[in-house]
C-alpha cells in the first residue's frame, strides 16, 4: 500500500474519476432537474428564466454526440476531470502530496455530484476553478499581459454565462484586494467581460428581467422556519465530508495568510457563508448555492493539511467516508430496492418506466403535468419528444415553460392530463408506477389553456383598507396568433377572471372572481385590451401579495401577472 500512494500520480487520479463518472452517466437515469435542462438545449437562447445558457451549451455540444443520458453529461463530466487538474495545479507549487488530494476531493460529497450531473452548478464549479487559476497568476503580474487579460476575461464571462453565484464570487474578490481597481488590465478584464455578457443582459431587458423577478424578489418569499438555518448549517459539514469535514475545517481556519491569494481564497469562503447564513432566514438555501466557497475551503485545507504530519485516524476518516459515498453512487447505478426507498436515491429512479407507461396512455396526444416542470420535462426526454407541458399553477411560480413555443402547439386540441393525484371521477385512468407511485390520467377535448396571457396593473394602491373596494384598471395582453374570447357559450371547460390574495409567493390563498361582465371580453391576437375592474380587500391585515389569474377547467389557473405587494389596514 505504502508503495502504491508513493507512486501515485495525478494522471491515476484523473483517470480513475473520468473512469467512474462516465460509468455513473451511463447507466444512471437524468435527475429530472437534468431533463428540464435537456429541452433548454432543444430551444437555444442567450437566457432563460431560471437560469443563464451555458448548461444548454454543455448539453447541445454532448447530445451531437448522442441521444442518451451520457450526452447529457459528458461535457460536464469531462470539463470536472480538466477542473480537477488546474486544481492541482493551483496546489502544487504550495506543496505536493497528490494521495492526500485526490482523497480529500473524494470525501467532498458536493464534488462527487457535479462529477458527473449536469446542472448549472457543472459548469460554474469548471470555470470558477479556471478563475481561480488565472488569478493567481494575474495577482504575481507586475505589468499588463494580454493572454492573462483574455483568459480572465473568457473565464469570467463563461462563469456568469453558466450562474448568477459568479457575481459574489467577482464581488469578494474585489473586496478581498481593493488594490485590483488600481490595475487599467482590471478594468480592461471588466470591460471585455461586459462585452461578452451583453447578449444576456439584452435577453433580460428584453424579457423584462424574468431571472431578476425570480432570484431576488420570489424565490426568497417563504414563511421563515428555523429548519433554513438549521439545514443550512448542517449542510456546511455534510457536503464536504461527514465524517473528515470538521477536521478540515480546523485546520482551514489554522493556515496563516501568507499570501493575497489566499487572503483572498479565505474572504470570498467566508463571503459565500455570511451570505447565504442571513440568505436562511429568508428562504431554504440549498446545499450547492454554497458551491463556489468549498473550493477555496478544499484549497486551503489541502495546504493546511499537506504541511502538517497528517494523523493516521484522519486517513481513516477519509477511507470511510470514500467509502460510503462510493456505495451511495453505486445504489443510483444498481437498482437495489432497499436503498431504492431512501428518498435522495429513489428521485433518481423510474422515470423511464413512468414516461413509457404515460405515452402508452396518451396514444400519440400533447400532454398535460401540472406539478411543476421535472415530470413534464422527464416524460419529453424520455419519449424524445416536446409534447408534455408543465401547468405552472398560481401556487408555484412560473418556469421556462411559460416562455417555451410548447402551449402553443397543443391549445385547443385533446390532450392528456396527468398528474399524482386522483381527479376523483370515473372516466380517469390509473398509471402504476412502481417506484414513482400511481399516476392519474383523463381526456380534454379542446382543451382551453391562457397560460402565457400577461395581465398587469398600473394603478394598483400600495395600502387598502379592510373589507373595501377599490376600482383598479388592468391591461391585458393576448400573445397568441388567435383572438382569445372569455365567452363560456358552448364551451366545455369554461372561463374564469379572478383576482386572490397571498401572504406568501408560494401557497394558495383565497381568489375571488370579478364581478364586472367579463365574458363578453375579446383580444385580438398580439393586442392588448385595458379594462376596469373591481377588487374588495381581503379580512386580513398586513403585508399580503394580489395576483390575476385567468382559469380555465380542469385546472388551478394559472399565473397571469406577478404577485403585487400590497398592505391591509384596518377600517
Amino acid at each position: 500500500m505504502a508503495s502504491f500512494i508513493k507512486n501515485f500520480k495525478i494522471q491515476h487520479f484523473l483517470l480513475f474519476w473520468l473512469f467512474i463518472n462516465l460509468i455513473q452517466g451511463t447507466f444512471m437515469e437524468l435527475h429530472v432537474d437534468e431533463a428540464y435542462y435537456w429541452i433548454y438545449n432543444k430551444f437555444l437562447d442567450w437566457g432563460y428564466y431560471d437560469h443563464p445558457p451555458m448548461v444548454a451549451v454543455f448539453i447541445k455540444v454532448g447530445t451531437f454526440f448522442t441521444q442518451s443520458a451520457l450526452g447529457v453529461r459528458i461535457i460536464s463530466i469531462f470539463s470536472n476531470v480538466c477542473a480537477i487538474y488546474f486544481l492541482w495545479q493551483i496546489v502544487k507549487p504550495y506543496t505536493e502530496n497528490v494521495w492526500l488530494f485526490a482523497c480529500l476531493y473524494c470525501s467532498f460529497v458536493i464534488f462527487h455530484v457535479y462529477g458527473f450531473i449536469n446542472s448549472p452548478d457543472s459548469p460554474l464549479l469548471f470555470f470558477a476553478i479556471l478563475y481561480f487559476y488565472f488569478l493567481k497568476g494575474y495577482l504575481k503580474e507586475q505589468h499588463f499581459n494580454i493572454k492573462t487579460v483574455l483568459c480572465l476575461s473568457l473565464v469570467i464571462t463563461g462563469m456568469l454565462y453558466s450562474k448568477y453565484h459568479g457575481i459574489l464570487l467577482l464581488f469578494f474578490t474585489i473586496l478581498a484586494d481593493w488594490k485590483l481597481l488600481k490595475r487599467s488590465s482590471f478594468w480592461c478584464i471588466v470591460l471585455l467581460s461586459l462585452a461578452l455578457y451583453l447578449p444576456h443582459i439584452l435577453w433580460q431587458i428584453k424579457n423584462d428581467y424574468p431571472s431578476i423577478q425570480f432570484h431576488v424578489f420570489e424565490r426568497n418569499a417563504r414563511e421563515y422556519k428555523i429548519s433554513f438555518t438549521l439545514d443550512y448549517l448542517l449542510s456546511l459539514i455534510l457536503v464536504v465530508g461527514p465524517l473528515s469535514g470538521w477536521y478540515l475545517y480546523y485546520r482551514f481556519f489554522s493556515l496563516k495568510n501568507e499570501d493575497t491569494f489566499l487572503r483572498i481564497l479565505k474572504f470570498v469562503f467566508w463571503g459565500f457563508l455570511v451570505f447565504f447564513f442571513l440568505s436562511s432566514f429568508k428562504s431554504r438555501v440549498q446545499a450547492q448555492w454554497v458551491l463556489l466557497a468549498y473550493i477555496p475551503l478544499f484549497i486551503v485545507g489541502y495546504i493546511a493539511l499537506a504541511r502538517y504530519q497528517i494523523p493516521k485516524w484522519f486517513y481513516t476518516l477519509l477511507y470511510i467516508t470514500v467509502a460510503l459515498i462510493m456505495v451511495i453512487r453505486l445504489a443510483l447505478v444498481v437498482p437495489i430496492p432497499a436503498l431504492q426507498k431512501i428518498k435522495a436515491v429513489n428521485v433518481y429512479w423510474g422515470h423511464a418506466d413512468l414516461a413509457s407507461q404515460i405515452k402508452e396512455k396518451a396514444k400519440g396526444r400533447y400532454l398535460i403535468f401540472d406539478n411543476g416542470f421535472q415530470d413534464a420535462s422527464s416524460y419529453n426526454f424520455y419519449t424524445n419528444t416536446l409534447t408534455a407541458l408543465s401547468y405552472n399553477p398560481r401556487t408555484y411560480r412560473k418556469t421556462q415553460y411559460d416562455y417555451w413555443p410548447i402551449e402553443d402547439s397543443l391549445r385547443n386540441k385533446n390532450t392528456y392530463f396527468v398528474r399524482p393525484y386522483s381527479f376523483e371521477t370515473l372516466e380517469q385512468d390509473t398509471i402504476e408506477s412502481k417506484l414513482r407511485g400511481t399516476w392519474y390520467g383523463i381526456n380534454i377535448d379542446t382543451v382551453r389553456l391562457y397560460q402565457k396571457v400577461e395581465i398587469s396593473c398600473d394603478n394598483l394602491p400600495d395600502t387598502i383598507q379592510q373589507g373595501k373596494k377599490y376600482h383598479i384598471r388592468l391591461s391585458i395582453t393576448n400573445p397568441y396568433e388567435e383572438e382569445i374570447t372569455f365567452d363560456n357559450t358552448g364551451r366545455k371547460w369554461p372561463l374564469f377572471f379572478e383576482y386572490g390574495y397571498t401572504k406568501y409567493v408560494y401557497e394558495s390563498g383565497e381568489f375571488f372572481e370579478f364581478d364586472e361582465g367579463y365574458h363578453v371580453l375579446k383580444i385580438a391576437p398580439k393586442q392588448t385590451k385595458h379594462i376596469q375592474v373591481t377588487i374588495t380587500a381581503p379580512s386580513e391585515l398586513g403585508k399580503r401579495l394580489i395576483m390575476f389569474s385567468l382559469r380555465t377547467d380542469p385546472f388551478i389557473g394559472p399565473r397571469n401577472s406577478k404577485k403585487y405587494p400590497i398592505y391591509v389596514t384596518e377600517n
